[in-house]
């Protein structure tokens, strides 16, 4: 099937100028969004706010699945609800037909209330309780095992219910050609191998083996998979390929110690996409960034070479796709307020009402592109810092070259769907932005917009205290 009747429900706008599929400058010189203008939108729903492309979702996760479906025969891709877990994002890539990788109980709740298929569900995590694994397990949802005693606590809750369940491992690979390759530093310092080791996730080789072991005496758990998950260190499709052979060499293993051939392999996230206007960690993917059609090109053809080599069939792969999904369908938009200048330093600063608590989490590695929405295609004629509110540096920008800005411009952050608002934060009792899902030219609020009673609300005062503060009132 070729891309243009894979894609051929969706309807694509065409722009004076594309930053992406559905997100571009209009003939009014104006951002747009699919079919609405994102100066109108900031008029309707106010600012700061997060406007998401539904059809820039069905998109990217068509383009992500078939780069795979198109190079291996049996391919499942679960969505890292992690990356935005807003309801109606989960339920665009179910109807799409994705599975699930839900982090803790919450997640795993919020993915079964959007109505995720259990069976394209996993459960990741490394302090799991009795609570969610009994959620897993009357839900068919597999769980990836990542530390030895959670074996004891599934084995116990499912003879409890009296219900089988569906099990996996989380592995800790060594990376050993990747011992001297050194990208971004997502999980502490050191080169990739040394990253992996030293992150809290997955279980060691001999572990894994003891615990396939364990786990063929227990008739009531299915084992499905060996799961890893590289992250978003580097964009080299080399570095995922030598992740894939590995995993295949534990395959193999596995078979000759224990007689138990993983049928999934779940080759996590972490998946790259680029943009001539720069993004990820300090701009670096470009325009020659990877595509997911030479990912997919690279870890098939490890995978099948692997399996060749140690006579394995070839196993289902999974992948747990977030931001590649989600990132670069969501702009966040911010609107100017003060501004000023120091010229004998050359120094300049505009302040907008976005902050760090909205993008905090991501902004030092991923947000790079941003735009002024009302003159978007203006010339850069000035270096400047674009600033949030908070009692802090709250850089949201530093040294960018930007058009001249003044009060009442707006400005809009490229590729803010993934970790932002899933992570947004109440510094300086800030309140959160409300997030807007445009498809066409239809526009509707996914997330309310945050309350100063929602902030408060959960404060309480001993009466001991308020009768002090109150006493001298009278």
């Amino acid at each position: 099937m070729n891309e243009q009747s894979r894609q051929a429900d969706l309807p694509y706008p065409k722009f004076a100028k594309h930053f992406n599929e559905f997100i571009g400058i209009g003939d009014n010189g104006h951002l747009w969004i699919e079919g609405r203008d994102v100066v109108e939108l900031a008029e309707t729903f106010g600012t700061p706010l997060y406007v998401i492309s539904e059809n820039q979702i069905r998109h990217s996760y068509r383009r992500f699945r078939d780069a795979w479906t198109d190079r291996y025969p049996d391919v499942e891709v679960m969505y890292a609800n992690k990356a935005n877990n807003g309801l109606a994002v989960r339920h665009i890539l179910n109807h799409e037909g994705a599975g699930g990788d839900a982090f803790g109980v919450n997640e795993m709740t919020l993915a079964l209330l959007a109505g995720a298929d259990p069976k394209k569900t996993v459960l990741n995590g490394s302090n799991k309780g009795p609570g969610e694994i009994e959620i897993a397990i009357l839900n068919g949802i597999c769980i990836n095992i990542d530390a030895m005693g959670e074996l004891d606590l599934i084995d116990a809750e499912s003879r409890r219910l009296g219900r089988d369940a569906d099990v996996g491992i989380r592995v800790k690979l060594e990376l050993k050609p990747l011992e001297n390759r050194f990208a971004t530093e997502m999980h502490g310092p050191g080169s990739l191998a040394e990253q992996g080791r030293n992150h809290k996730w997955g279980m060691p080789y001999a572990q894994t083996v003891d615990l396939v072991k364990r786990i063929q005496g227990m008739q009531h758990l299915h084992l499905k998979e060996i799961s890893y998950h590289l992250s978003r260190m580097d964009n080299r499709t080399d570095d995922f390929a030598v992740m894939a052979r590995e995993m295949v060499e534990w395959s193999a293993g596995l078979r000759d110690e224990t007689g138990w051939t993983p049928p999934y392999l779940d080759l996590g996230g972490g998946w790259s996409f680029g943009r001539p206007e720069k993004t990820g960690p300090g701009g670096e993917d470009d325009e020659n960034t990877p595509t997911y059609e030479e990912y997919a090109e690279a870890v098939c053809a490890a995978v099948r070479e692997a399996c060749a080599k140690f006579d394995l069939p070839l196993p289902r792969l999974r992948f747990e796709c977030g931001r590649g999904l989600v990132g670069g369908a969501v702009i966040a938009v911010g609107r100017v307020g003060a501004t000023k200048e120091w010229p004998e330093y050359d120094k300049r600063w505009v302040n907008v009402d976005l902050s760090e608590n909205h993008l905090h989490p991501v902004l030092e590695t991923w947000h790079y592109h941003m735009v002024c929405a009302n003159k978007p295609d203006a010339p850069a004629e000035q270096v400047t810092d674009v600033v949030g509110p908070l009692c802090s540096p709250d850089i949201l920008a530093k040294a960018r070259e930007l058009p001249l800005l003044d009060a009442g411009d707006l400005i809009a952050l490229l590729d803010a769907g993934a970790y932002t608002e899933s992570r947004a934060a109440n510094f300086n009792a800030l309140l959160r932005p409300a997030t807007v899902m445009v498809c066409g030219a239809e526009a509707d609020v996914t997330t309310e917009r945050e309350r100063f009673s929602d902030v408060v609300g959960r404060y309480r005062v001993p009466p001991r205290l308020l009768a002090r503060s109150l006493a001298g009132q009278g």
